[in-house]
């Protein structure tokens, strides 16, 4: 074999390998699994983007369990009151001493959902 179909066989080798190297490199991995980079810029922005909607959704879910827990205490308040009022002074029904603990327990909650817990 001369030197130059050598040299032509080597070069043709190396392009080979290289041009298969290339191209093993843009498979995607199998299974979904995320490059062993790391994710894309696309990528990264979509993920952002859901947990921006997520946390958005969560806010959203929180405010109005407050809202609706606020409505209750208030609901609760105003019984309690009338309760207090029906009563003596010598006298305290179990049910506003269980009215008032439904309050506190309440209250607390909606003060750890204001806190964001």
């Amino acid at each position: 074999m001369s030197s130059t179909a050598r040299l032509s066989l080597i070069f043709g080798s190396a392009l080979l390998a290289m041009s298969l190297l290339s191209s093993a490199q843009n498979v995607p991995p199998p299974n979904g699994l995320p490059p062993i980079n790391g994710q894309t810029g696309q990528d990264q922005r979509t993920q952002n983007r859901i947990e921006r909607e997520m946390a958005k959704k969560a806010a959203k879910e929180r405010q109005a369990a407050i809202k609706r827990d606020t409505d209750k205490l208030l609901e609760l308040a105003t019984q309690l009151k009338e309760s207090v009022d029906k009563s003596s002074e010598d006298t305290l029904s179990l049910d506003v001493v269980k009215k008032a603990e439904e309050i506190e327990k309440l209250a607390k909650s909606v003060k750890d959902k204001m806190k964001g817990s």
